[in-house]
C-alpha cells in the first residue's frame, strides 16, 4: 500500500498572518504537522510526505525541520477561492508523476489543527481499511451546539428557526451531531479518480477523537492553543 501524505499551506491569512510558521509555544505551527508526519512514516510502509505551498518562507521553516519538497503550488490553486480537494488532487498527481507510482491513500494533515495523536492516525486508517465501500475518513470531535436544538438561522418571514427542526426538547434527546475538527482527512486513491469534489461524499466515514481538538481561526484561537500547551492541559504529547 502506497500512502502520501500532504501538508498544505499558505503564506496569507486574513484571521492570523503568517500562521502556518506562527511560533506555538515556541515552535512554528508547521513544524508540529511535520513531527506528525514523520512518525506516521515511521511506523507504515512506502509513505511519501509532500508539502504543497507557494510561500518561499513556509517551504525554508519545512526544509529547516526536515522536509524539503520540490512541488510549488500552481498560482491558480493558491488563492481563498479554492476548494481543498483541487489543491490535494494536483497534489497527488504531482508526486505519482514524480515518483511514477500510484497512491492507494492520502493522508492529509491540516497545519491549522495539529491536535492530534498517532493512535487518532492509525486508528483512523485502520477504520477507513476495515471498509472497502469507503472512499474518504475525517476526524471529528463531539459539538458545542446541535442543529436539532440549539443553533438557529434566518427564517423567510424575518424571524429566525431552527436550522433542524425537530419535536427535541433537550440537548440530551438531540441526535447526536458531530464537529468536523480539519485536523486530518483520509481519502482512497478513488475518491480522486471519481472526482468527488467535497470531503463529504454518501461513502464517507468520520473518526471522533476522544481529546480536544481544534481550528486556527481567529488570533484568540491561538492564544488558547498556546495556553494549553504551555500549561500542560492537554493530557497528550504534541
Amino acid at each position: 500500500m502506497n500512502i502520501l501524505i500532504t501538508l498544505c499551506g499558505r503564506g496569507g491569512s486574513k484571521g492570523i498572518p503568517g500562521k502556518n510558521i506562527k511560533k506555538l509555544n515556541g515552535v512554528p505551527l508547521l513544524a508540529y504537522s511535520i513531527k506528525h508526519a514523520k512518525e506516521f512514516a515511521s511506523l507504515h510502509d512506502n509513505v511519501d510526505i509532500l508539502l504543497s505551498t507557494d510561500d518561499s518562507a513556509i517551504k525554508e521553516v519545512a526544509f529547516s525541520f526536515g522536509l524539503e519538497t520540490d512541488y510549488i503550488r500552481p498560482d491558480y490553486l493558491a488563492n481563498d477561492t479554492v476548494g481543498k480537494i483541487d489543491v490535494l488532487n494536483d497534489a497527488i498527481k504531482f508526486q505519482e508523476s514524480k515518483n511514477n507510482k500510484k497512491y492507494d491513500i492520502l493522508l492529509d494533515l491540516d497545519i491549522t489543527s495539529p491536535l492530534r495523536t498517532q493512535n487518532d492516525l492509525n486508528e483512523g486508517l485502520k477504520k477507513l481499511l476495515a471498509d472497502d465501500k469507503a472512499i474518504n475518513l475525517f476526524s471529528v470531535s463531539k459539538p458545542h451546539k446541535n442543529p436539532y436544538f440549539n443553533v438557529v438561522e434566518d427564517a423567510d418571514n424575518g424571524y429566525c428557526k431552527l436550522v433542524r427542526p425537530s419535536d427535541t426538547r433537550s440537548r440530551q434527546t438531540a441526535p447526536q451531531v458531530f464537529d468536523m475538527n480539519a485536523s486530518f482527512y483520509f481519502y482512497r486513491g478513488t475518491f480522486f479518480e471519481n472526482g468527488c469534489k467535497s470531503a463529504i461524499t454518501e461513502r464517507s466515514l468520520y473518526y471522533v477523537m476522544d481529546h480536544i481538538c481544534f481550528d486556527l481561526d481567529e488570533p484568540l484561537d491561538f492564544d488558547m492553543m498556546e495556553y494549553l500547551l504551555a500549561n500542560d492541559k492537554l493530557g497528550m504529547n504534541l
